[in-house]
């Protein structure tokens, strides 16, 4: 049985998530929930789950496919980590383990249980990355389209709020050599946005 969300604080909540039994296996094996949360937050950042890397260094995105992802919203290290500007919440806080092809899934119950404590403490996020196919069906539900692909190139009609992409991994060179409507296209519109949200107030939202 699992525990159900709690109201409270940022501390509260980070305490509700350890505490979970379904969490139980990663407290065993010495995990801490890996997520960045703030109340001034302008921007979040939904990705999968943290990779192995990430999780054994305590800090989301800490490898080759964070790196990319900086290079594609143009911020530095420092704002990235500013939890005044971003909130890093993937779709499970806990590194999930390795399957037969790569790392398994997130939980599929782990967004819907925990993000929503969250964001309602976050009420200046004006833009939402939904990075890789997890986050885009759980936060477009009923308006993804068929793939990844054809919802990425479809970012324009979840703006203001929400944007998809593919995700940063040096493994998706081949996805980026077939479309390269992502670079001309995607990229330029997603600093912008990025850059918007950053700057902007919360009620002075900014829609393209």
């Amino acid at each position: 049985m699992t525990a159900e969300p709690m109201g409270g604080g940022f501390d509260e909540i980070r305490a509700a998530i350890v505490a979970d039994p379904a969490n139980a296996w990663a407290r065993e094996r010495g995990y801490a929930p890996l997520y960045t949360a703030g109340p001034e937050a302008r921007v979040a950042v939904v990705g999968q789950a943290p990779g192995r890397l990430a999780q054994e260094s305590g800090v989301p995105w800490y490898d080759a496919s964070g790196a990319k992802l900086l290079e594609w919203l143009d911020v530095t290290e420092d704002e990235f980590r500013d939890p005044a500007l971003f909130a890093l919440l993937p779709m499970d806080f806990y590194y999930p383990g390795k399957g037969a092809t790569g790392d398994l899934p997130p939980r599929k119950d782990f967004a819907s249980r925990w993000h929503r404590p969250l964001l309602d403490l976050m009420p200046g996020i004006g833009l939402t990355i939904l990075i890789g196919s997890y986050a885009q069906q759980h936060y477009l539900a009923g308006r993804a389209k068929r793939n990844l692909t054809e919802t990425v190139h479809s970012f324009r009609e979840y703006l203001p709020t929400m944007f998809p992409l593919a995700h940063p991994s040096p493994l998706n060179f081949r996805w980026q050599a077939r479309n390269p409507w992502f670079v001309t296209d995607v990229l330029p519109v997603l600093r912008a946005r990025v850059a918007s949200a950053l700057v902007s107030q919360p009620e002075c939202k900014i829609a393209w």
